[in-house]
């Protein structure tokens, strides 16, 4: 008989910008093993805006669910699932543009999809075995946002306010709280929060084990 190949578990973590997604990523990673798992920022899936000029791009929405290629996204969570590799996208964002380079994921037992909109589109959300919100305080989330765009994306302290005031803030009270009711674990304080943190590894083991076993 053919050997049977183990089922993936797909693993959606949501929350507002600078809300510790990342953080709560890394605590799985570690837990489960990074060899067991792939890992797809939705931030690597923003649409590519390099036939738009600057000014136009300046524009473009970027905290709205349209601003992001899901479509692109849900064919590599198949894949993955079909134990095939992707070329995971690579943006660029001080140019608001999609570069030439991508990075090879290979398939695991786990995928980590992380991302403010993925629980925004139905389509997108369909795809978790798990589904995480990551919930934190705004001025928190703020603050680290502000850090985050200052070190890593070139941005002024006066753009990145301008940007949170325009569109962050009322696109996460549009898109990414009401999301929150989708979630099937809301981890207050991310990351930190080891008991909640304890639950999720407990039950991503339990569903890998089960796995191996069936």
């Amino acid at each position: 008989m053919p050997h049977k190949q183990p089922n993936t578990v797909v693993i959606g973590i949501a929350g507002g910008s600078g809300s510790g997604k990342t953080t709560v990523a890394n605590a799985i990673l570690k837990a489960v093993g990074r060899e067991k798992i792939a890992y797809l920022p939705h931030d690597a899936y923003y649409k590519d805006l390099s036939d738009l000029p600057p000014m136009q791009r300046k524009q473009v929405n970027f905290d709205h669910p349209d601003s992001l290629d899901n479509d692109l996204l849900i064919d590599h969570i198949h894949a993955l699932k079909d134990h095939q590799p992707i070329e995971l996208p690579v943006y660029d964002f001080t140019t608001d543009s999609r570069t030439d380079q991508t990075i090879l994921i290979k398939p695991h037992r786990v995928i980590i999809v992380e991302g403010i909109l993925i629980f925004a589109d139905q389509r997108l959300r369909e795809q978790f075995d798990v589904r995480l919100f990551v919930d934190t305080d705004a001025d928190i989330r703020f603050i680290r946002r502000l850090q985050r765009d200052i070190t890593e994306r070139g941005r002024t302290t006066e753009n990145v306010i301008n940007q949170y005031l325009q569109t962050v803030r009322p696109m996460h009270l549009e898109f990414v709280e009401p999301s929150k009711r989708y979630a099937d674990v809301i981890i207050p304080e991310g990351g930190l929060n080891m008991v909640a943190m304890d639950m999720v590894i407990a039950r991503i083991e339990s569903l890998l084990r089960n796995d191996a076993n069936g």
